[in-house]
């Protein structure tokens, strides 16, 4: 059989068609006026993308060194923070603030939930500099209580800046930056925004803008107040990948475009946005129901995000069993899971340019998987296909609300 490559995997995504087109034609110089319109116009897009009226940052780097700035502009030595984790990029949290001196206090969850409110609460401190935490986890599948933790610094009157790495929560969970009060939200290119790595943007309120002025962690490459001052002007303070930012700006347009109307054929940015959020939504829900069916287990139930699904390998069955299948019989891509959980999860991610065609492709190939490497008695073919399709049939254009999986107690 003709075998098509089809990515399922949390970063990088499926790209889209436009933004490749973009790409090929960008060959302009990043010091010229067409640059500069280029780039104050996708500046200008992401404001709306994030939901604030902030200055919005872009560097020519992975999600991870948007974190690591959010660290060395926020912090100085000595200073002490919290970091809530749950999973390998919580950990990343923890592993930055410390290269860069600060006194970490942790709360933490095990792989595959949430952190409880009480818990972050109790740990907060009237020192507590800055909160960082992600969005979702993607290396676990889990989505985070965003919302109730940026309540309750509120609600506390805390000084602490909340820093939220919502790079694969960008596009899947409904953020909107300024409503809830978050001081700096991170996103990146290879996610929901369907473009290649190389990417990260950061949203960054007046209030972090003002802490940075009294921090003094070292930065040079990463100093957001340099990019802050060239951005005015449609620049970046160093070389930027313009080839990429091109196909940022083709992006957010066909993110506009999926909200258009007769009135207004462009589209709108911020419908958009809730329409991507609801297309991630609905396949999460649909590939949920579909692993029920088929007999499996996911691993994040009490707080499953839209961005991946994690599910569990069967009982004697090595994770990595799965994904080899998928890539060699159907050049689907999947993700193992990491660190720990890797032989014992995969993960299939949602986030992007998926729709309902891809998340049947992908169902009907995993039931093919089960049924050659780990059938049980009381499998069938179409088993995980009907409970996907009921749940496409049943699904509301407006079933994604507000999402937010967070532990009661």
């Amino acid at each position: 059989m003709i075998l098509k490559t089809r990515l399922f995997t949390p970063g990088p995504t499926p790209l889209l068609p436009a933004a490749q087109f973009a790409m090929a034609a960008a060959d302009i110089h990043h010091r010229t006026p067409e640059f500069r319109a280029i780039f104050s116009r996708v500046l200008a897009q992401l404001k709306d993308f994030v939901g604030t009226t902030n200055d919005v940052i872009v560097l020519s780097s992975s999600g991870t060194g948007a974190m690591e700035a959010s660290v060395s502009n926020l912090t100085s030595p000595g200073d002490r923070v919290l970091v809530l984790s749950a999973g390998k990029f919580g950990e990343r949290w923890a592993g930055l603030a410390k290269a860069f001196g600060c006194q970490v206090d942790l709360v933490s969850a095990p792989y595959g939930e949430t952190f409880s409110l009480d818990a972050v609460k109790a740990a907060l401190r009237l020192e507590t500099r800055v909160v960082f935490m992600q969005a979702t986890e993607t290396s676990t599948g889990a989505r985070h209580c965003l919302g109730r933790v940026a309540k309750l610094l509120k609600e506390d009157n805390s000084e602490a800046l909340l820093v939220v790495d919502a790079i694969t929560g960008l596009g899947t969970t409904h953020i909107d930056m300024d409503r809830l009060g978050i001081d700096v939200l991170i996103g990146g290119s290879q996610k929901a925004v369907m473009i290649p790595p190389g990417l990260s943007y950061l949203a960054i309120s007046q209030r972090a803008w003002d802490r940075m002025e009294s921090s003094y962690n070292p930065r040079y490459y990463f100093d957001l107040r340099k990019e802050r001052k060239n951005s005015k002007n449609g620049e970046s303070a160093y070389t930027p990948s313009v080839a990429l930012i091109a196909a940022l700006g083709a992006a957010l347009d066909y993110i506009a475009h999926q909200a258009a109307t007769p009135e207004n054929p462009a589209g709108d940015l911020v419908a958009g946005r809730k329409k991507l959020v609801e297309n991630a939504e609905t396949i999460a829900a649909m590939t949920r129901a579909a692993v029920a069916a088929l007999g499996m287990k996911l691993f994040s139930p009490t707080c499953p995000a839209a961005a991946a699904t994690a599910v569990i390998a069967p009982d004697g069955v090595d994770s990595s069993v799965v994904v080899k299948e998928l890539k060699s019989r159907f050049g689907a891509i999947i993700a193992n899971g990491q660190g720990e959980m890797k032989g014992k999860i995969f993960r299939i991610a949602h986030l992007g340019y998926f729709d309902y065609l891809d998340t049947i492709a992908l169902i009907g190939a995993l039931e093919q998987v089960i049924a050659k490497s780990f059938p049980s008695p009381a499998f069938a073919f179409g088993n995980g296909l009907i409970a996907a399709q009921k749940v496409f049939a049943e699904r509301s254009p407006t079933a994604a609300a507000d999402a937010c999986c967070c532990a009661k107690k």
